[in-house]
Formats: structure tokens, C-alpha cells, sequence
């Protein structure tokens, strides 16, 4: 099946355009009453930027006793860093480089196919990942997944152009550029490990036959990774902040089951979680592995196939471990997923044109309506957080209380967009009290009710004042941000009070 560069030319610009919509309300709310509940929208975007945040607004990246993730993670807060040298503290800067790298990540996907398969497949992946409006909503987030599907894609790519490298001096190089990529993505995200075994697949598979070749690459390429990482954990993190290394992790600990029969319900929630990508989508790939077994058992001759396939089986994993099922985490299979269809659909279409192109119908139509969904996105954009953020901001610029720092779980965010200075209230290596008596901050924020442990350790040192309420987002748990005054209480008292509770227009 082949298409006219005109038919070419014109997907290509359809794809484009698609991608451009990414650029259009970049400080527009995730969209209300979408299918998706995650909290990245509350608060990922500030917390994986607040060391870029901190060091604009007063100084220094590193806040004592605060939630410091640039220690674990640090490459997406050194980028930031670097563009609010330019930009200055801007939510909407912040994710034009996450559209930036969605863009990118297109380029990567069209590359990676298009190395085994007709110009038309690489182009119809792309259009699944354009057009999918769950991968839509996650990548104008300013969070880590665009940027570790990006150096996941450049690793797949470049693992398979080192097997097919003639020149051991190159190969060599490039091995040695892939241990780079390799502790990227780490620094980047440490889920990434788990995205490792694919990647592994794309290097071995043209070296199969090479087994010294095979061995020095992986060598090299080990050698670099573990090194780097080493040095930066051993040089910079082990002798400064060990505590907020450490914490990262434990605060990413969740209950797990303690029988087979738990973990097999975490499975299958798991598996179940795909859905989320869209089932018009989810379910031809699930027939096209189906026949890809039975019918068309070329496909797995194909790397980019069982790559992608790794990848999607990995972080399926690391999903299921952690016992925390959330939809941005799904935003990395979704285009692994799209990548699965593409190639098992031109097999079945050359060995079952009929059936390949019922499949294909229903992709179609799975686009028709993810480009509607993202239609509606577009047109009807909403800003109730950046609202409440700005409302705060101002209420707390008309009424001065001594420190204009605020104390929220949503803080960082709040900090990303207007730049009122934050620290969060539910994460650090120091226990909010102790933290309330080192920085004295003077505003709290939180959404809807006060949690009764929070409060007792407000009411340790002030007495707590209700100025204002923000309605945000669609969370019937969490659709209302409320803005408490925190003033010092005198020694030995302590009160709640709650008779100043407005409305800000």
C-alpha cells in the first residue's frame, strides 16, 4: 500500500496542525470533567519545577525541609532553569517547551517506524498519537512523561542504529552516547529503568548474530550510564542531600497487598487502566496482538514491534509494583500502544485484507473522535485554577500579613503561574510544624476543608482566618480553594476561626 506524495504531503500538514493545537490556552485548566482524575493537575507541574521556581523567586533551588524532587530527578528542573533565565516564572513557557517536546516526540515516532515499515504506517502512528485526546491532555502537562517518552524514542532509535553501524570506532560512540541517554532518562524519571529491557531489545536485535560486538556495546553503553549516575549521586547528592534523596522514594511508597490474590487485583486493575488511552484504540490493539500470534507471526521479526511491546509489559510493571494506578503514567504506554497497532495492522492487512481493514475502520474512527474531543478542548478552553492561583495572589498583594509566603499542596503550582512564593504543606523532610516555625509563613491554602492533623499544627502557632474561596477545577472532593490568614497566635493560645469565609468575584 502506498500513498501519492500528494496524499503525503497532505497528512503530513494534517498531523502538523494537529500538533500546533498543543501551543493553543497553554495556561488553559487540564479540561474539567474529563475521564482522567490525576492529581498531576493539582500539583506535578510546580513540584518537578520548583527548584527552577525556588531559584528565580529567592536565590537558592534547595529549601530545607521542603519538598526538594530535583535532588532524584533533576534533569527536567535544570531545563526549566535554564528557560526562566529567558522567560522568568511562567506556566505558560513551561509548558511550550512540554508541546515543544510533544512535536519532537512525533519527529522521533515518524523515525523509529518508519526504520521497518512503509512510509504510510509510520504516518498513521503518528496520526493515532496527534489525534488521541487522552496523550493530548498529558502532554501540554508540564510533567516528567513528554520528556522521558522523548529521550526513550532518541535511545530505541539510536540502540538500533548502533547494530547497524559498520565503523567500531562509531559504534563505540555511539554506545558510549547511549549511556548518556541511558542516566537521562534516569535523572529524568527513575520509572525509566523499567523502559530499559526495550531499549536493550532495539541495541541486541541487529547484533544478534555478533556476540563480541553484542557484548562491547552493552559494556560500553553500561559503563557510561552506571558512571554518570554514580557521579552524580556520589559527588553531588550522598554528601548534601541524602534526606531528600531518600524521601523522594518514600514518599512514593504505597500499601501492598499481602496475598497472590491482592496482587492479581492489582494486575488486572492495571491491564484494565489501559482503557483510559481510549477502547476504540485499546481494542484493536488487543486483536491485532491476538492475530499477530495467530495469523501474522512476522510481526515479531519486527524490533520496533517487540520493542514497543517491552515497553508497554514495563511499565505495566512498574505500575502494577507500585500499587498506584494513575492515568499520566499511561501517557508513556499510550504511544508504545500506537506503535503496536500501526505494525500489526500492515501485516494483517497483507495477510487478511478484509479483516485488516475492519481494524483499520475502527482506528479511523477512533481518530475522527479523539480529534473531536480535542476540537472541543480547543474551543471551549477553561481557566478556573490559573483564576483561583491569580485571585490568591492578589488577595494576599491587597492585604499584607507580614511574610507573603503560602503553605499548600498545590503551592508549587500556584508559585509556577502568578510567583507567589510556597512551600508544600503535605511533603517534605520536615514536619510542618517545625517547618511553620522556620519559615513563618503567613497564608495557607487548601482545598475545600481543612484535614484535622493539618489544622492542629496550624492552631500550635496561629490562630487561622478563612479570607476567601476559589472555585477550580471538577473534583467534588477538591473544587474549591480556600485561602486562610495565618496570624501568630500569642503564647498559649490557639483558635480556629471561620466567620470571614467570602466569595472573591
Amino acid at each position: 500500500m502506498k500513498t501519492a506524495p500528494a496524499l503525503t504531503a497532505l497528512w503530513t500538514a494534517g498531523i502538523c496542525v494537529l500538533a500546533i493545537l498543543h501551543f493553543v490556552h497553554l495556561s488553559a485548566d487540564f479540561p474539567n470533567y474529563s475521564p482522567w482524575m490525576d492529581w498531576a493537575k493539582y500539583t506535578d507541574e510546580g513540584w518537578y519545577a520548583n527548584a527552577a521556581i525556588q531559584h528565580y523567586l529567592v536565590g537558592h533551588w534547595h529549601v530545607p525541609g521542603d519538598l526538594n524532587t530535583a535532588v532524584a530527578v533533576p534533569v527536567w528542573p535544570m531545563i526549566v532553569w535554564m528557560l526562566f533565565h529567558f522567560t522568568g516564572v511562567h506556566i505558560q513557557a513551561v509548558r511550550a517547551i512540554v508541546a515543544l517536546l510533544f512535536c519532537c516526540n512525533l519527529g522521533l515516532s515518524y523515525l523509529f517506524i518508519r526504520k521497518s515499515q512503509p512510509r504510510w504506517v509510520a504516518l498513521f502512528a503518528c496520526s493515532l498519537m496527534a489525534t488521541s485526546s487522552f496523550v493530548w491532555c498529558f502532554s501540554r502537562l508540564a510533567i516528567l512523561e513528554p520528556l522521558l517518552v522523548f529521550l526513550t524514542l532518541s535511545s530505541l532509535i539510536l540502540g538500533r542504529q548502533i547494530g547497524e553501524t559498520r565503523s567500531t570506532a562509531q559504534r563505540y560512540a555511539a554506545a558510549m552516547l547511549l549511556g548518556l541517554l541511558l542516566c537521562l532518562m534516569v535523572l529524568t524519571k527513575t520509572t525509566a529503568v523499567f523502559l530499559f529491557p526495550a531499549i536493550g531489545y532495539s541495541t541486541w536485535h541487529p547484533l544478534r548474530r555478533q556476540l563480541k560486538s553484542m557484548l562491547s556495546v552493552g559494556v560500553v553503553a553500561g559503563s557510561i550510564a552506571a558512571t554518570l549516575w554514580c557521579i552524580y549521586f556520589f559527588a553531588f547528592v550522598h554528601p548534601h542531600y541524602l534526606v531528600d534523596y531518600k524521601y523522594f522514594f518514600q514518599m512514593n511508597v504505597y500499601a501492598k497487598p499481602e496475598h497472590w490474590q491482592g496482587w492479581l487485583r492489582v494486575v488486572s486493575n492495571a491491564a484494565h487502566a489501559v482503557f483510559w488511552i481510549g477502547r476504540l484504540i485499546v481494542w484493536p490493539a488487543l486483536a491485532l496482538a491476538a492475530t499477530s500470534v495467530l495469523i501474522t507471526r512476522q510481526t515479531w521479526e519486527n524490533p520496533a514491534f517487540v520493542s514497543s511491546l517491552l515497553a508497554i509489559l514495563g511499565y505495566l510493571l512498574f505500575v502494577t509494583d507500585i500499587n498506584n494506578i494513575q492515568p499520566r503514567y499511561y501517557a508513556v504506554i499510550a504511544v508504545f500502544l500506537f506503535f503496536v497497532v500501526s505494525i500489526a495492522l500492515v501485516d494483517l492487512l497483507r495477510a487478511n485484507r478484509k479483516l485488516g481493514l475492519a481494524v483499520m475502520i475502527v482506528c479511523v474512527a477512533a481518530m475522527a473522535k479523539g480529534m473531536w474531543i480535542i476540537g472541543g478542548y480547543v474551543l471551549y478552553p477553561e481557566y478556573t485554577f490559573v483564576n483561583a492561583a491569580k485571585g490568591i495572589t492578589a488577595y494576599v498583594d491587597k492585604h499584607p500579613n507580614g511574610n507573603r509566603l503560602l503553605v499548600s499542596v498545590s503551592g508549587n503550582d500556584i508559585s509556577l503561574i502568578t510567583g507567589l512564593p510556597s512551600l508544600c504543606d503535605d511533603f517534605g523532610t520536615m514536619p510542618l510544624r517545625q517547618k511553620l516555625a522556620l519559615y513563618r509563613p503567613s497564608w495557607y491554602a487548601a482545598w475545600d476543608d481543612l484535614d484535622p492533623v493539618l489544622l492542629a499544627d496550624l492552631r500550635a502557632q496561629y490562630s487561622v482566618e478563612a479570607v476567601a474561596a476559589f472555585n477550580a477545577f471538577d473534583d467534588d472532593d477538591r473544587d474549591t480553594l480556600v485561602l486562610y490568614k495565618l496570624i501568630p497566635a500569642s503564647p498559649g493560645t490557639s483558635y480556629f476561626k471561620n466567620d470571614i469565609y467570602h466569595q472573591m468575584p
